[in-house]
């Protein structure tokens, strides 16, 4: 896989000009995700321009930055993307970023009482305002037909919901990896619904308008390398996850049971795509969340796919 990868991106990388050897893109990322597994990886060395990283404890940040041009291009979920693109913010679209949803869920304690989401009519839940957790919230009231006040949600950063979580101020947390399986693993929590078959799954690698015009060379070089990396952590989980616990220094047991069900890899922009974000804005719209009806086509930009393609090896 990466030798037909270091093929392609030689023949890319020779059509940069000289002067790409001096752009930087400015790269957000949530920790241990995109730069994690990169390095991993190995796809960074031979990058003809300077990546320049900055972290984010969530999407919300991230895209505020974005939005502001602090950054350029960087990893958020379709809920997040979806909120952004309703308040227009100037971004697009560029790769999605498709998994398995065991890991989006909503927690409860070891010893809760609660045992299906039936129990939660009543009870509180805390996630973050227009995160992925909020959205598996939604769609599970949306599932169930309860109306939104059935549950109360306490909108939480990731550090808050947990201390808020584990000191009991809340009945359940609705979150995301690696939160969940650090909580399963280290601490015995229970997943009591997932995102799996009630919301799309979808993650995107978003950029300005600006990095998509003036850097588009760095731009899909860096789209191609991260799916080859992906491709890559596909077929080393064990590996990786290693490398991961290492790096966020975080038994590597948390990791592997993430990695090993999520199969995280990085996809084209294509109708599929368009049609899952379509749920996604739905489902925001008819809860009163965003105040228009967005059109999927018109927040993604398609023409990165091949670039794509090529370092996933489709």
């Amino acid at each position: 896989m990466l030798q037909r990868f270091a093929f392609a991106l030689g023949f890319l990388a020779g059509g940069l000009s000289l002067a790409s050897a001096q752009t930087t893109l400015v790269v957000g990322d949530q920790k241990g995700n995109s730069q994690a597994v990169m390095e991993a990886a190995g796809v960074l060395k031979d990058a003809p321009y300077r990546i320049e990283w900055k972290e984010f404890a969530a999407a919300a940040p991230l895209l505020e930055a974005l939005g502001a041009g602090a950054i350029e291009t960087g990893i958020v979920g379709d809920a997040p993307f979806t909120f952004a693109a309703a308040a227009n913010r100037p971004m697009k679209a560029v790769a999605a970023i498709r998994q398995s949803q065991e890991g989006l869920a909503i927690l409860v304690p070891e010893k809760s009482p609660i045992r299906s989401f039936d129990d939660l009519r009543g009870k509180t839940i805390a996630t973050g305002r227009g995160s992925i957790g909020h959205q598996l919230i939604l769609a599970a009231l949306d599932a169930k037909a309860w109306k939104a006040d059935d549950v109360k949600i306490v909108f939480l950063a990731p550090s808050d919901a947990k201390i808020a979580y584990t000191q009991g101020a809340v009945d359940a947390w609705s979150t995301w990896e690696p939160y969940v399986s650090q909580e399963e693993v280290l601490f015995k929590s229970r997943r009591i619904i997932t995102g799996e078959g009630i919301t799309p799954g979808l993650g995107f690698q978003v950029a300005s308008p600006a990095a998509i015009q003036n850097k588009r060379a760095a731009l899909e070089d860096f789209l191609q390398r991260l799916a080859a990396a992906r491709a890559w952590s596909l077929e080393h989980v064990g590996d990786y996850a290693q490398t991961w616990g290492r790096l966020m220094s975080i038994p590597p047991a948390v990791p592997l049971n993430w990695l090993a069900r999520a199969k995280i890899r990085i996809a084209p922009v294509d109708d599929g795509v368009v049609a899952d974000e379509q749920k996604t804005i739905d489902l925001y719209f008819q809860a009163g969340l965003i105040g228009r009806k967005l059109d999927a086509a018109d927040i993604v930009d398609r023409s990165f796919s091949q670039a794509i393609a090529k370092g996933a090896g489709l």
